[in-house]
């Protein structure tokens, strides 16, 4: 189903970034959710984001990619851990993919 269309403006308010994952690790007790640790080259350091994406990938297999992340989201508790971000992913079954950039560009480029 499509969704309402939105304003350019509305749009611009999505932050999306590469960031780099750094460590990604299965959530004990579920079967969809990894914890990567990922970074977009912040002073405060890197970030924790919990996606449900443990069906398409093995953990061991994202650390050192660059992926795409909507990094302005309100931080949300997900089984007791926080996340700080979401991984921007298209498709699902045997058509997920990762949105991913073409060659390595700083963490935290943006995507405009």
């Amino acid at each position: 189903m499509d969704k309402p269309r939105i304003s350019k403006d509305e749009f611009s308010k999505i932050q999306v970034q590469v960031g780099t994952v750094t460590s990604a690790k299965r959530v004990p007790d579920t079967d969809k959710l990894l914890c990567l640790t990922v970074d977009f080259g912040e002073e405060s350091g890197p970030r924790q984001i919990v996606s449900g994406i443990a069906a398409y990938t093995e953990a061991e297999a994202l650390v050192g990619r660059q992926l795409a992340f909507v990094t302005n989201l309100e931080p949300r508790t997900i089984r007791g851990l926080e996340s700080n971000g979401m991984l921007f992913a298209v498709g699902e079954g045997d058509s997920f993919a990762f949105l991913a950039p073409d060659r390595a560009v700083p963490p935290g480029t943006s995507a405009h």
